[in-house]
């Protein structure tokens, strides 16, 4: 630590990080003493001179330091990895089914900018910092370890650091195999469904984790229902409408690669009777369905980001609120829907307005069943804010009375 970098904050600046989160911004940064390397650990001080913590710096990016400890005496060493790694591990043990799950979220597991996900006896890891990156050998031998002392064997590793934000880090984006390459297709089994997951191919790491046990609460609405399943991607929501013992489901997306997997993954399943995929524009059908007077028990809206910055908070609102009117207008009389945003620009302030002018819209009445946020394995860590991204909303749908 002696010949360690420091960094020191303006006065009045700081506010993330004392109040629990990871981030320091390049505008909060009063100077840097000391010589460094991007991606080195540095410590940080308040303009007081007040020690803060230790974390890793990249002048490159506007998210300058990322922190590793808020205890400045404490090493970013092997152990402290291996410490991070073995909590993580053990807290999905006490709240997820961990045969496919996210064993490590970034900031929310104090690992910030690495994400890394298990689908049955591979590991998926997206790496976004340059700091993280640097750890990224450790932390993965060391997990590879802490599962195998549970009877866990990974028989391969790939990389999906192919995200866009990697560039604001000065690093390439990159997707390869760590280690000796495998089938990148694996079949994985989540609340009863069957999935063949593309780790290489798929969106994201492979497959949307973080809705495990929303898709599950839905099954009990399901049973004998007829349902629309929109931005379906791979099929998950329809599935387990139709492993409930759905009549009829019918999943729609724009996406021919991502249908042409959910059309497999209903064979998979024996599902293929009662439950078929569409490639379409679901923003354009929703209005047609709508004119053409279609009713469903039971509508789920599933649509991806519609937006990832604040200045398009505006825009997204509008795209959320066409396709909740016409959602609600497609529920049949105290038929049930489902809808979220997986934003975390689109709080849950906005998004709840949001519906509440839809319903207005809609001339519907809604009775709300639940509101959930994205699966335990995604823990929201109440002080970094960007840890909490996914809302969840089911409702009853009455006509006005």
């Amino acid at each position: 630590m002696q010949n360690e970098a420091v960094v020191i904050l303006k006065k009045g600046e700081g506010r993330t990080i004392k109040s629990g989160g990871a981030w320091i911004f390049d505008n909060e940064i009063d100077k840097i003493s000391g010589d460094f390397t991007n991606g080195d650990i540095v410590a940080v001080q308040d303009f007081d001179g007040y020690p803060m913590g230790r974390g890793f710096i990249n002048t490159v990016s506007k998210i300058t330091v990322r922190m590793m400890t808020r205890d400045p005496e404490q090493e970013v060493d092997e152990a402290l990895i291996e410490k991070r790694v073995r909590n993580a591990w053990k807290y999905r043990k006490d709240t997820v089914d961990t045969s496919s799950c996210r064993l490590i979220f970034g900031e929310a597991d104090f690992l910030p900018g690495i994400v890394i996900d298990k689908y049955e006896d591979v590991l998926v890891v997206e790496s976004l910092a340059l700091g993280i990156d640097k750890l990224k050998p450790l932390i993965l031998d060391k997990l590879k370890a802490v599962l195998a002392e549970d009877g866990v064997t990974i028989r391969g590793i790939y990389e999906r650091s192919d995200a866009k934000v990697r560039t604001k880090e000065g690093m390439e984006r990159y997707k390869g195999f760590i280690g000796p390459e495998f089938d990148t297709e694996v079949c994985i089994t989540e609340n009863g469904v069957k999935y063949m997951v593309d780790v290489k191919d798929g969106q994201k790491t492979g497959f949307f984790l973080d809705q495990k046990y929303n898709r599950l609460a839905m099954q009990k609405l399901c049973r004998d229902a007829k349902v629309l399943d929109c931005f379906t991607h791979t099929g998950s929501f329809a599935l387990n409408a139709g492993i409930a013992g759905a009549k009829e489901v019918l999943g729609l997306d724009a996406s021919e690669l991502a249908i042409d997997q959910a059309r497999k993954n209903a064979e998979l399943n024996g599902l293929s009777n009662t439950v078929s995929f569409e490639v379409d524009d679901v923003l354009e059908r929703l209005p047609k369905m709508v004119e053409a007077g279609e009713k469903y028990d039971v509508v789920i809206l599933d649509p991806p980001a519609f937006t990832k910055s604040r200045d398009t908070i505006k825009k997204a609102a509008k795209g959320y609120r066409e396709i909740n009117v016409c959602g609600m207008k497609l529920v049949k009389d105290g038929g049930y829907l489902a809808t979220c945003s997986c934003s975390h620009f689109m709080d849950y302030e906005t998004f709840t307005k949001v519906i509440a002018d839809s319903a207005r819209s809609a001339h519907r009445r809604l009775r709300q069943i639940e509101f959930r946020t994205q699966a335990p394995d995604h823990p929201i860590l109440w002080s970094a804010d960007e840890s909490y991204y996914l809302k969840f909303y089911i409702f009853q749908v009455l006509e006005e009375r």
